[in-house]
């Protein structure tokens, strides 16, 4: 019996933001289909606008699983994982120990393909449109909490805009030129 799946399955009980309070919670099964999207969304930008050659289905299963490790470890707050850089260390071998956990959950002769998406390499060229979705999903986030006149996450939104321009992605400033007003807009104006 391998119980992979139903630890993915409970990735919907880890909720993200935990200090921060929210109109609306998320936990990290909605975040990862989210992350997913808009890192597809991002790809697709670069193939159709900027003429790069990404690989759509590396970015969306490598975000699909971006989070994975957390139905292990929980979602560890940012301002706490990168304190410093002892505990940014001590928090990837955790991470690294969630992921052998996960991994040794699965038949044999499907570790190595869930290895590549749990514990991808560094230099993996696709993970740079996961990780920019994941800031992005963060930012807009904090958008919608915005909307809804939440002024906790104002000064998250201000800092995780200025980490989205530090990523010097052309497919990011267009994303958040012709995608992310939306989301500060209400149903009714949307239609």
């Amino acid at each position: 019996m391998h119980h992979f799946f139903a630890y993915m399955a409970r990735m919907r009980n880890i909720v993200r933001w935990p200090l921060m309070r929210n109109t609306q919670t998320e936990n990290i099964q909605e975040h990862s289909l989210q992350v997913a999207m808009l890192a597809h969304g991002l790809a697709m930008i670069a193939n159709r606008r900027l003429g790069r050659n990404v690989d759509l289905g590396e970015v969306v299963q490598l975000a699909l699983y971006h989070d994975a490790g957390e139905v292990i470890t929980g979602d560890m707050p940012t301002p706490v994982k990168y304190m410093n850089p002892e505990i940014r260390q001590a928090y990837r071998q955790i991470e690294r120990i969630a992921s052998q956990k996960l991994l040794s959950m699965l038949p044999e002769d499907f570790r190595d393909a869930y290895g590549a998406l749990l514990q991808p390499s560094e230099d993996c060229p696709a993970m740079r449109y996961v990780k920019a979705a994941d800031k992005l999903a963060a930012y807009l986030k904090c958008v919608e909490e915005a909307r809804c006149g939440n002024e906790e996450f104002a000064k998250a939104q201000e800092n995780i805009l200025r980490e989205l321009r530090r990523l010097q992605m052309p497919e990011v400033e267009i994303f958040l030129e012709e995608f992310a007003p939306s989301f500060a807009m209400t149903l009714d104006e949307l239609n």
